[in-house]
């Protein structure tokens, strides 16, 4: 556990703790040091181009993928951050995000209000309440949409990306943003030139990204001398302006904040953030006790070095923010209500062209500069890399232009408008949009044609995101991914204009050399790993076909990115033979390309399938095909079914390894079910049969046959599963909740517990954890219901007490099972619940949060 400095804070007495509903008043502080932490929370656009979802990332085991790791150990930790006392014990769950300056890119928070819609609404009301606290200036700031490194970008693309950035921001934000972070605060003066045309007030540059600065000019007083501080000599504890030639006068530069370089540097790779009074104590080697007026120590890092690369630095920075700054005297604030406090009083030049992470400007994202090496491994693929890309931007650029002279009013202005259906992909919105933009009343067919060039847009963008070039190698899951956003904008432009650039597109890749021989080049590397993971249109109605054998489908189902309507399905079963024929309308969300097929499919055994796809051509063919199938199926041959399939539906064929691998894996587990609920119900016997010699042996503290442990093991665990799976179908609501727990169920497996304990078993139980963990979190939510009278200032606590000793009755459940359950989403539920209401006798206690006095 992080080690908090003098942590001894309670609920009822906070002891210089900051309310979050009064911190950092509009009045300006008498205080003359500030501080600043920013959190730069970014990850890679990660979704599979075909399915826009993100498929399973071994790597991130035990997390489904890189993303939702990160979540837990990161982002929502920081959403829900614990104050901890010595024991272990939470005082205080804060928001981090309340009280740090902080950008998170488009991509991520996307995905975000997809997969945890409480952390991403807590980090929109945090920036609400610093909205309040701070006469409008919030402590977001927005961020160039999928991180292109924008001085190696086109005018056109960094034009797009700013926008894109500013729209994502205002749509979730609902305020225009102040300020931008660039990618890599990878920076040039066109760079600046579009954030200042676009509205953008600030951004934040690293100190070795400055080339000199003086004092502006004030009244009667000439600006100062320029000092040179091209090594990182520069002060960072005033904000700078930066004025940018060639726009009129007072709309002609843009404000800049510089980090402190070796401060944000030791929280990344150094245990500066091991508790909070080391990080402040760092801090404070910065403050300038010579200095007259305000000053400002800025901080800036990789939001996940909290939690993620830092485990438990969510903690510590909580603390920080709450109390230790405060009891020094420091004023915790954002940089935007900083420059409202304080304008710049100095200038500054940059350097030409920089980044924070590049010490040879931007020759990271195109060559071997030895940036982000690998020991002996050479980065000589990614000049070709980024050769390869340009050439085909300017093919698509081509493309586009010309298709689009004939859809749009003004093919640019539309596509950065596009970022409006990005966020939003409803009928409505749509139809917005082509209202504005579209040439003449499009049919359904230019529509998708205006879309589907708008998609090959976006993912000529998405394949310059900056990771593709930041590590040693080019089949890193990186570059990877950029070569999967090129291979989709490659087909799209085929499908829209029937032109493929597709092989000379890999012509081009092999000039990049890859350290791997498996993979040679970058051409290996596109048909290893990118081709294999495109998915067609085909592909999908046959995953489809197959699992539609082992889930029961609405007529209208939705399939990742897809929208299946079943005009016809029928299934029927001989012996061990299954087959399903239907006829499926499939509909693209996203560029609302249609299709009509018809499929059969057969389910051989074991894992044997075999699933035919042809168009739709009309019903006279399909009810001809359909019947020739079910006609040879009746007779029980597999021969002729299979030949049959192949005859009548085999313009595509399809097996179980051409399915998508999640659901590959789901039906494996289905098929072998059969033949683990057999093994479960011959374990069970021997278990019963031989319980009274399992216990004569433990009660002669004899060594157990392993056979007979075993079975014991496998039955009880087989037990508790099942026990809980009834407990879970069972709280359907909170009278049945009372029920549920205070009778049977709870009984049954704290009785099982004490069986495994007696007989020293130690069960296997990777799916009760999260069911428990369930089943807590539910029960909470039923049973804390608050009620407050007509003035809000009394709270009716309408709590069954049997329900809240089976809530505590369910957590020593999970301890005795040898569970380790993590009870945080019940903790927030429940300190919540006490912010407004009395807290419940020993309820926080086994919950792990200390209760008022």
């Amino acid at each position: 556990m992080v080690n908090f400095h003098s942590v001894t804070t309670s609920f009822s007495d906070n002891q210089g703790l900051m309310p979050s509903s009064e911190v950092l008043s509009s009045e300006v502080p008498s205080s003359e040091v500030y501080v600043c932490v920013h959190g730069h929370f970014y990850q890679p656009p990660r979704e599979n181009p075909s399915l826009e979802v993100v498929e399973r990332q071994p790597g991130a085991a035990p997390f489904h993928d890189w993303n939702e790791r990160i979540l837990r150990e990161s982002y929502r930790p920081n959403a829900f951050a614990r104050i901890m006392d010595h024991q272990g014990q939470i005082l205080q769950i804060i928001n981090n995000y309340e009280f740090i300056s902080f950008n998170i890119g488009p991509t991520l928070m996307s995905w975000l209000a997809r997969h945890d819609i409480e952390t991403y609404r807590q980090i929109l009301a945090a920036d609400k309440r610093s909205c309040d606290r701070n006469n409008g200036h919030g402590n977001a700031i927005a961020q160039v949409y999928n991180h292109i490194i924008l001085p190696l970008a086109n005018e056109r693309d960094k034009l797009t990306q700013v926008r894109w950035g500013i729209a994502d921001f205002r749509k979730r934000f609902n305020r225009d943003p102040e300020g931008m972070w660039l990618a890599e605060t990878a920076i040039d003066q066109d760079t600046l030139r579009v954030l200042i045309q676009e509205g953008i007030k600030f951004t934040i540059v690293a100190p070795s990204q400055v080339q000199r600065c003086r004092q502006m000019a004030t009244g009667d007083q000439a600006a100062g001398e320029w000092h040179q501080v091209g090594g990182g000599q520069i002060d960072p504890t005033r904000p700078y302006r930066c004025f940018v030639p060639g726009l009129p006068a007072g709309q002609n530069y843009i404000d800049i904040f510089v980090y402190d370089g070796p401060i944000s540097g030791d929280m990344g790779f150094s245990d500066i953030l091991q508790s909070s009074q080391s990080f402040a104590d760092r801090i404070g080697q910065a403050i300038r006790g010579e200095r007259k007026g305000a000053q400002l120590i800025s901080v800036a890092t990789d939001g996940e070095t909290f939690g993620h690369h830092r485990g438990g630095a969510e903690r510590a920075l909580a603390y920080a923010l709450q109390h230790e700054f405060m009891d020094r005297g420091w004023n915790v604030i954002s940089y935007a209500r900083y420059l409202s406090l304080f304008p710049p009083t100095w200038e500054l030049e940059l350097k030409p062209v920089t980044a924070w992470s590049c010490a040879h400007g931007v020759e990271r994202w195109q060559s071997d500069c030895g940036c982000g090496g690998g020991g002996e491994w050479h980065q000589q693929w990614r000049a070709p890399l980024r050769q390869a890309l340009d050439w085909l931007r300017d093919e698509l650029i081509e493309i586009y232009e010309i298709t689009g002279e004939d859809l749009f009013k003004d093919a640019w202005a539309a596509r950065d408008s596009y970022i409006n259906i990005i966020c939003d992909r409803t009928p409505l919105t749509i139809e917005q949009f082509f209202a504005k933009h579209q040439h003449h009343e499009l049919t359904q067919v230019e529509r998708t044609d205006a879309l589907s060039l708008l998609e090959m847009q976006r993912h000529a963008m998405l394949m310059y995101t900056s990771c593709g070039w930041f590590f040693e190698e080019i089949s890193r899951p990186e570059g990877t991914q950029v070569l999967r956003y090129a291979a989709r904008a490659i087909e799209l432009a085929e499908e829209i204009c029937g032109e493929s650039l597709e092989e000379d597109f890999i012509a081009k890749l092999a000039l990049a050399p890859s350290n791997i021989p498996l993979f040679r080049d970058g051409a290996g590397v596109y048909r290893a790993q990118v081709r294999p993971a495109r998915i067609s249109v085909e592909q999908v109605v046959a995953h489809y076909a197959m699992s539609s054998l082992f889930h029961t489908y609405h007529r209208e189902q939705r399939l990742y990115c897809h929208t299946l309507t079943h005009q016809d399905y029928q299934k029927q079963t001989m012996g061990a033979l299954t087959l399903a024929l239907g006829q499926v309308t499939i509909v693209s969300e996203i560029t609302q390309a249609k299709g009509c097929y018809t499929f059969a499919v057969c389910h051989l055994g074991g894992q044997e399938f075999l699933c035919g796809i042809r168009p739709f051509k009309n019903r006279i063919a399909y009810a001809r095909a359909k019947e020739a199938v079910l006609r040879i199926f009746a007779q029980g041959s597999i021969v002729q079914t299979i030949d049959a399939i192949q005859t009548q539906f085999g313009e595509y064929t399809f097996n179980l390894q051409q399915l998508f691998s999640e659901e590959r894996q789901h039906i494996m587990q289905l098929l072998s079910q059969n033949t683990l609920d057999q093994l479960n119900q011959l374990y069970t016997q021997i278990y019963r049969e031989n319980y009274g010699v399992l216990m004569a042996f433990h009660r002669e503290s004899m060594d157990v046959p392993r056979e007979l442990q075993v079975a014991a093991e496998i039955t009880l665990s087989h037990r508790v599963i099942d026990v809980l799976r009834r407990l879970e179908q069972d709280l359907s609501d909170i009278d049945e909740h009372i029920l549920a727990i205070s009778t049977g169920y709870l009984g049954e497996l704290e009785g099982i517990a004490i069986e495994a304990n007696h007989l020293r078993c130690h069960l296997t139980l990777p799916q009760a954890t999260p069911i428990l963990e369930g089943l807590i979190l539910q029960a909470l939510r039923q049973t804390l219901q608050i009620e407050t009278d007509a003035t809000h200032q009394a709270c009716t606590l309408a709590v069954n007490p049997i329900a809240i000793q089976g809530i505590k009755r369910l957590i020593v459940l999970g301890t005795n099972l040898g569970l380790n359950l993590n009870l945080e989403r019940s903790q927030e539920v429940y300190y919540n619940y006490v912010q407004q209401c009395p807290p419940i006798p020993s309820l926080g206690q086994a919950l792990g949060i200390v209760e008022s006095a």
